[in-house]
């Protein structure tokens, strides 16, 4: 799981929250804790997180919260995680307590919903989610979720309503959301494919460039360790149609790590 800000408002710098270095090891051992998430809170059109144990923070004046879980894999049973529907329900537990305190709006998940693809695994992840008490949950596909069938399971299950290959947005609050698909296509890296990226053109066409921009994708639209895949081939185009907002956020899921870069414009 991982974010990319960027805000005029930001300091010139780069800062990560994860291993200077990345090995296999260290990328098994988060399968560990795969399935828990991070809670959002765009203030003044920022977005801040922080993860589910971290302590309550008041919340300011006009802002709103919502919550991100990823890589919920279920159907994956290996020594690293042993019952990812365990870490599922624990997470949505902690959602609900959350809700008790401060309620957040929405829960994004950032995909890899299941392991390999399979109805029973859909219908399982499905079932645990609805036990949390949040009105309205968005997805987007991760590569485990596609793997077996091209992804009709998956769109009949979460991709209701979307566009072309599964990609839409929506509004909430004053911020827009991007829902994006770069598993599709996937080669060696995450791929948007030239009819998302025209999409995404006109979708933000008419937006000011006050509006804050979250978008959310399963691989990272960053370069984060492209020997591994963990990047987008054209991110770098997605992000560049954005240039003229003063504050793009960008979701992932795929890495199993809690990253976070940070740019100036």
């Amino acid at each position: 799981m991982g974010a990319q800000h960027r805000s005029r408002n930001d300091h010139e710098e780069r800062k990560s929250v994860s291993h200077d270095g990345i090995d296999r090891r260290d990328f098994l051992t988060c399968m560990a804790w795969a399935g828990t998430g991070l809670l959002w809170t765009i203030a003044g059109g920022v977005p801040v997180s922080r993860l589910f144990a971290q302590g309550d923070t008041p919340a300011a004046a006009g802002s709103f919260s919502f919550f991100q879980i990823s890589d919920s894999h279920i159907g994956f049973s290996k020594p690293a995680n042993t019952d990812m529907t365990a870490t599922l329900k624990a997470a949505v537990d902690k959602i609900n307590a959350a809700q008790a305190k401060r309620p957040a709006d929405l829960i994004l998940h950032t995909g890899d919903v299941s392991h390999i693809s399979k109805p029973a695994q859909f219908d399982t992840a499905e079932q645990v989610i609805k036990g949390a008490k949040v009105d309205r949950v968005f997805y987007v596909p991760g590569e485990h979720d596609t793997s077996i069938d091209g992804g009709p399971l998956y769109w009949e299950r979460f991709g209701k309503g979307t566009r072309g290959g599964g990609w839409y947005s929506f509004d909430h609050k004053g911020v827009h959301f991007m829902g994006l698909n770069n598993v599709l296509m996937l080669d060696s890296l995450g791929d948007l494919g030239p009819l998302q990226l025209e999409w995404m053109k006109n979708d933000v066409a008419g937006l000011s460039s006050s509006t804050p921009i979250v978008l959310f994708a399963h691989i990272p639209l960053w370069a984060v360790y492209p020997q591994w895949g963990w990047g987008t081939d054209d991110g770098a185009q997605a992000l560049s149609l954005l240039k003229r907002f003063g504050s793009v956020t960008v979701l992932n899921g795929h890495i199993h790590q809690v990253m976070q870069k940070v740019e100036a414009m």
